[in-house]
């Protein structure tokens, strides 16, 4: 957890962006309504009639219309996300929600309520690409954080709301039409907090680049074209939308034939359909939470196919074994992988695809998925069903022969779809060709190496611009050879000569690098520098104080230049050896007091003309590393007068590093 710059409160991973908190805080009570308003629209629609069958057709007209929408409007409502303002569409539909579910108690009518229903969905599909379009641009390279946090508003608030619905029938106190009718009530009143919040939140761009930027803004049908073009012609789009089709495709055999499943073949009736529902939802709950931080610094192009070929082989096994226990466990395991496969799939979306294309692209992907489970949903209990219960009899003279019935060969070849799925993904967005995946596997595994241990110490000295690293470093060599150490200081980039040309090529104002570029340098002078300079030093005793080290690289160009932070880190590792600081002493200070600092010097260099938005995502980035490892950081502030910084350097620096034999460090 850090500080959120500028607050006085510790907000967790992409929580830290104000404008993300709002959004959240809009989808997490708007969600919690939507599933309330899903058990409420269902349980009115079967009162609105009469009779076993009527009321059967009529909860499935009500999933249906909720699901046909994406079929009609969801190329169309990706690409409203990119031409118009975004803040103001979602509002709007947040509004037109509201006002949709208001009315479905006050009408009380069933054809009202699959229109109502058919609507609120279609603007649902309008709100969908424009909020993923938007957090992008509003976390940074907190992205994989805040895709967690949101599937964890829209699956976890499901029991909340059965939960919710349960006691609005003990109030409503006179049938399940009132605790509907309540239930939508609150559903509607969610949808008007949502639009509030929504609107209050100036840091979603009023459109994509595309649709700001242009001359003559693309017409709708262009736009549409245009996304559907990008996404067949993007490797990377292509990869994310076929795993997560046929991934969802798998998952919608259990969804469709899990309360059957249950009942025949499990032989345990409602208890044990409710013990594979609970099931699904505490595993995508820990998918969700947990996986990327199991998957480390795995490339997420690479993790994608194996995490949903992993799902389907928990389907295999759910469709083999018809033991209950086993089946809870695989259904457990199929729900983590599936909600860590969204989660990749998300992140990738987001980072890899362009802002002006970005709205439509996630409009694609939300209609093709709401259409592919559609189909699943429509298909695989007739497949099931024609199929029926049969058995095979065994050759030979023996009285053996195998049983086996529709639902578990329906759900059998679901998990062999995701199996192939899975590899054809990993063949597509695989970014280390060449390299065996269990190499990476391994690596993973055993990821908790040490460090190389040399008898010297390692100090690093980190702060954005202006900080005062340098009168820091200086001072801190000074105490330190008092105390009859040898002391090495050098700085980055720039301590070696091949550094020193490169230092000239990273600061030059007029170098238009790109963010990869410009890691790889950093890295390729860290490389040089270790190796020269650094390592050299502690193998024979010596105390190294750096000027910037491998967190400069993971707060500019991870949370700055929003690189992913994990792919930064892996590079940084390589180019290092593995070789960390024995302690980080982070100075912080606000960028705009630091580039005042640093602007009354001399000329800005290329970092410091970047913009005041981008000198705080470092800053955070910063701040971030330092509460991931509190042990091996302290965090100075830096606006200090330099004396008093210095003194609390010292005194940490005291415990760590002794005074030399024949000293004595001053109290």
């Amino acid at each position: 957890m850090t500080r959120a710059a500028g607050s006085g409160v510790r907000w967790p991973g992409a929580l830290q962006s104000r404008g993300f908190r709002r959004l959240y805080l809009a989808l997490a009570l708007s969600s919690f309504g939507d599933w309330v308003g899903f058990l409420a629209t269902a349980a009115l629609a079967a009162q609105l009639v009469d009779g076993f069958g009527a009321q059967n057709f009529a909860v499935g007209g009500v999933l249906a219309f909720r699901l046909l929408p994406a079929v009609l409007f969801g190329p169309v409502a990706g690409a409203f996300a990119d031409r118009f303002d975004r803040r103001r569409l979602m509002v709007v539909c947040d509004l037109m929600r509201f006002a949709l579910f208001l009315s479905i108690p006050v009408v009380g009518s069933l054809l009202w309520l699959f229109v109502a229903t058919l609507l609120v969905e279609g603007f649902s599909l309008f709100w969908i690409p424009a909020k993923e379009a938007s957090v992008p641009n509003l976390v940074g390279p907190q992205l994989e954080s805040a895709n967690q946090l949101s599937l964890v508003a829209a699956y976890g608030t499901a029991p909340l709301a059965a939960v919710l619905y349960g006691v609005m029938g003990l109030v409503a106190g006179s049938g399940d039409a009132s605790a509907a009718s309540l239930a939508l009530y609150v559903n509607a009143a969610t949808f008007l907090f949502a639009a509030l919040q929504v609107a209050r939140i100036q840091e979603i761009p009023r459109r994509g680049a595309a649709g700001a930027s242009a001359a003559r803004p693309p017409s709708l049908a262009e736009s549409v074209r245009e996304g559907i073009a990008f996404a067949r012609s993007s490797p990377a789009v292509r990869g994310v939308l076929v795993a997560m089709l046929g991934a969802l495709a798998a998952a919608g055999t259990v969804i469709a034939n899990g309360k059957i499943f249950a009942s025949t073949v499990l032989a345990g009736g409602d208890a044990a359909f409710a013990m594979l529902f609970g099931a699904v939802f505490v595993g995508i709950a820990l998918g969700v939470a947990l996986g990327p931080r199991l998957l480390g610094d795995l490339s997420r192009r690479r993790a994608l196919g194996p995490v949903i070929a992993a799902a389907g082989l928990c389907l295999i096994v759910l469709s083999l074994v018809p033991v209950l226990a086993l089946a809870v466990l695989a259904t457990a395991l199929l729900g983590a992988f599936a909600g860590l496969a969204y989660v990749i799939g998300l992140t990738l979306l987001g980072a890899e695809v362009e802002d002006e294309v970005r709205g439509r692209t996630f409009g694609l992907v939300n209609s093709l998925m709401r259409i592919d489970l559609l189909l699943v949903l429509a298909v695989a209990p007739p497949i099931a069903g024609a199929i029926g219960q049969r058995s095979v009899q065994l050759p030979g003279n023996g009285p053996g022969e195998i049983a086996f019935n529709g639902i578990s060969v329906t759900m059998l070849l679901g998990g062999l779809l995701a199996v192939l799925v899975g590899r054809a993904s990993f063949r597509t967005m695989d970014d280390r060709p060449g390299v065996p995946l269990r190499s990476d596997l391994w690596a993973l595994v055993h990821r908790q190496e040490r460090p190389p241990v040399f008898p010297g110490t390692f100090l690093a000295v980190e702060g954005g611009e202006g900080a005062g690293k340098s009168t820091q470093v200086d001072a801190l060599a000074d105490w330190l050879r008092a105390q009859g150490h040898e002391v090495v200081v050098t700085r980055e980039p720039g301590s070696t000569a091949a550094g020193r040309r490169l230092r000239e090529l990273l600061l030059d104002p007029a170098a238009a690098l790109v963010p990869r570029a410009e890691a790889l340098l950093y890295a390729a002078d860290r490389a040089q520098h270790v190796d020269e300079v650094i390592v050299p030093a502690l193998q024979r005793g010596a105390v190294v104080v750096t000027d910037r080290y491998v967190d400069s690289s993971l707060a500019y160009q991870g949370a700055g230049r929003a690189l992913q932070t994990a792919e930064v880190a892996r590079l940084s590792a390589w180019a290092t050896g593995g070789v960390r600081p024995d302690l980080v002493l982070l100075l912080d200070v606000d960028p705009a007091l630091g580039l005042a600092r640093a602007r009354r010097v001399g000329e800005p260099d290329r970092i410091e003309a970047e913009s005041l938005a981008f000198h705080g995502r470092v800053r955070q980035g910063f701040l971030d590393l330092a509460a991931a490892a509190p042990d091996r950081y302290l965090v100075v502030p830096a606006a200090e007068p330099a004396e008093v910084v210095a003194a609390a350097v010292r005194a940490r620096v005291a415990a760590l590093v002794p005074a030399a034999a024949g000293q004595q460090v001053p109290a």
